[in-house]
């Protein structure tokens, strides 16, 4: 989940004081840095909704070490909780995780490129990893799946972070030359493609409804500048780690070089970028609601004019005060652990989305931490029937992308965080779908729930 780098620094202070909280813990905004295209090809066209699960290559492939965040796991102190290690090893067995979603009866799985995988060195581009993701993007069309591709899913490159990442004044061009290697090897066979991955995270942060404590924002500082001794720099610049006005405009110029890269290889691809929104819900007449939507969702809102689609990960609802996000009535739907729950969040975001871009729906990512499958089983059907009932009033929306496949990797939560339809053990490697995997594959394969 679904966190340059957007991470859930926020988890990571809470981690500290005992409690976790994948999603509402993103972006602090503290200033921690120390200091010609080929020729398209025949391509084919999704027309149809896409059912799918979604993962992240840093979160499932195991051993990035080129990556800023691996090197920010590694530090003393760190954030992490814990090193990502192998993961689930999908750098290796990707081929049968593509086979899960095949056999699920989804029709559509959205990965990640590894942008450190990719160019471990300025300039210095690896054809064989260029390959290998190309070679999933084939093999999911051999088996009749849509590719969707995320070029950013917060990672980048060691060097990229030690040179002042997205706020050095060369970062578009850079992630424009990046995206258009990429482009070149495997645009013609991707379904849609994402730019970047909640890049509006990095602003989010500072309308929490609790900030984090001093020591957090302590040792995150601590982190960072370990982070930049190692790469032999005075600075480390990451996604959701720094002064979020710099780094988002390097991310929006970014989009714009991106965008304008993909679409020069191949003009008929959809391209787009996903943006982590809740369900928000205005608390008292004067309610700060507006302008946080202005300040998280609008410079992203301003860039979005040339995309295809929208982009939308949603994983609850936000409530809205004076000021900032405020504690949910007493009189909100709970679940047992007295997390809150509200499924249907992701057709009013929907709605709210479309209606401020104009644009068909990409849900990108929707999902639940559930250690017991059986919440994850009554999520999915509610979740999906308030998408179709946006949709029956007439939001366009191209497709439903769970997450996750795998549990996984989540970021400073290490992998205690549950939101995969299959389990992985941790020593085998070993994939157990679960009783969801199933539920949304029967889904899918039904066309929708049929509360429409």
């Amino acid at each position: 989940m679904a966190s340059s780098f957007a991470i859930a620094f926020k988890a990571a202070a809470m981690n500290m004081a005992g409690s976790i909280d994948r999603r509402g813990m993103l972006g602090l905004g503290v200033t921690a840095t120390f200091a010609s295209a080929a020729p398209a090809r025949a391509a084919p066209k999704d027309s149809r909704f896409l059912w799918g699960a979604a993962t992240a290559g840093h979160q499932i492939e195991g051993n990035n070490v080129g990556a800023d965040v691996w090197l920010l796991e590694q530090v003393t102190p760190t954030m992490f909780a814990e090193p990502s290690g192998d993961a689930c090893d999908s750098l290796h067995r990707w081929r049968e995780d593509v086979a899960i979603v095949k056999a699920l009866g989804l029709n559509a799985y959205r990965f990640s490129v590894e942008w450190p995988r990719i160019e471990p060195a300025p300039g210095q581009f690896s054809q064989a990893y260029l390959d290998h993701y190309a070679r999933i993007v084939d093999h999911c069309r051999e088996l009749g799946l849509a590719p969707v591709v995320t070029f950013n899913h917060f990672t980048t490159p060691r060097w990229f972070a030690a040179a002042g990442g997205w706020e050095h004044g060369d970062a578009p061009d850079l992630f424009g030359r990046y995206c258009d290697r990429v482009a070149r090897t495997m645009a013609a066979g991707i379904s849609h493609a994402l730019t970047f991955n909640e890049p509006n995270l990095a602003l989010g942060g500072r309308w929490a409804e609790n900030p984090p404590p001093p020591a957090a924002m302590a040792r995150l500082a601590a982190s960072i500048a370990a982070a930049a001794r190692a790469s032999g720099s005075d600075r480390f610049s990451v996604l959701n780690a720094g002064d979020p006005a710099p780094m988002i405009r390097g991310v929006v110029a970014a989009h714009v070089k991106a965008r304008a890269a993909i679409r020069a290889v191949r003009g008929d691809l959809p391209v787009g970028l996903s943006l982590a929104m809740p369900d928000e819900v205005a608390i008292g007449p004067d309610s700060a609601i507006e302008r946080k939507r202005a300040d998280v969702y609008g410079p992203f809102f301003a860039v979005m004019g040339q995309d295809d689609f929208a982009g939308l990960q949603t994983y609850g609802r936000d409530y809205i005060g004076r000021e900032r996000s405020v504690a949910a009535p007493d009189d909100a739907p709970k679940r047992a652990n007295g997390k809150p729950w509200f499924p249907a969040a992701v057709g009013n975001a929907a709605r709210y989305l479309h209606k401020a871009t104009g644009k068909p729906i990409l849900v990108t990512e929707n999902g639940i931490d559930a250690v017991d499958d059986a919440e994850r089983v009554r999520f999915i059907p509610e979740a999906i029937a308030s998408l179709e009932a946006a949709m029956a009033d007439g939001v366009p929306v191209l497709g439903y992308l769970h997450w996750s496949l795998l549990d996984n990797f989540e970021w400073m939560s290490g992998y205690g965080p549950r939101y995969g339809l299959v389990s992985v053990d941790r020593t085998t490697f070993r994939r157990m779908p679960k009783p969801s995997a199933k539920l949304l594959g029967d889904i899918a394969r039904a066309g929708g729930t049929g509360k429409r």
